[in-house]
């Protein structure tokens, strides 16, 4: 292939002493997984769950695991990743996206819209305690299944009442809701459950407890 690609990164595992598989959100190709190398006390930053970056992929034809190499940022995102909250919550949108999406399934306007929502939680300063409800019920909207009241009643217990709230607000309200953490943490894990259940996948999101703390 010639030229760098945009891709999200999801998820990293360590391969042996200097390899690393990269699992990234692309605008082509959907979800995939490719291999580089990472030098002997190299720094893993640009790798960051959420980073957008840039780099060049070359197809192996005998494997679906492609080579990635010359990788730079193609945006710095300093306004998360100079707070440890935003950092966090970046961690969680990145497992939520990597348990949901499955390989190879491109969808481009899936990725345009992951990009805009990293790049709106970069750029904001106050109030984005809620930003990671408002991310799971786009992403529901974005992946075909707009939720509902009747919908999604089956999933919200005693978080009836401001979930259906929360669906009406425009952006700017959403974030302004008043949630207590405990309330934001049920309301994240009824929205958890229903897109496990139009994804037909098990969404066990170890990262939703760091939230839960952070966000009181």
């Amino acid at each position: 292939m010639n030229g760098k690609t945009e891709l999200i990164v999801l998820n990293t595992t360590k391969v042996g002493e200097k390899g690393l598989v990269v699992h990234a959100l692309t605008p082509v190709w959907g979800r995939r997984s490719f291999i580089t190398s990472v030098p002997r006390g190299g720094s893993k930053a640009l790798l960051m769950p959420m980073s957008i970056i840039e780099a060049e992929l070359c197809e192996n034809p005998r494997s679906e695991l492609w080579r990635m190499k010359a990788i730079s940022t193609s945006c710095p995102l300093s306004g998360i990743r100079t707070r440890i909250a935003k950092n966090s919550m970046t961690m969680f949108l990145a497992e939520v996206l990597y348990r949901t999406v499955k390989d190879s399934q491109g969808d481009e306007q899936l990725y345009d819209w992951c990009k805009k929502a990293i790049l709106t939680l970069d750029a904001l300063e106050q109030d984005f305690s809620n930003f990671h409800l408002r991310f799971l019920m786009e992403l529901c909207c974005v992946l075909g299944f707009r939720p509902g009241e009747e919908d999604i009643r089956p999933f919200c217990h005693e978080r009836l009442r401001e979930t259906t709230e929360l669906l009406k607000c425009s952006f700017a309200d959403f974030l302004l809701y008043p949630l207590s953490g405990e309330n934001r943490g049920e309301i994240a894990e009824n929205l958890l459950r229903y897109l496990s259940y139009h994804t037909e996948s098990q969404i066990n999101v170890r990262s939703l407890r760091v939230l839960h703390e952070l966000f009181v």
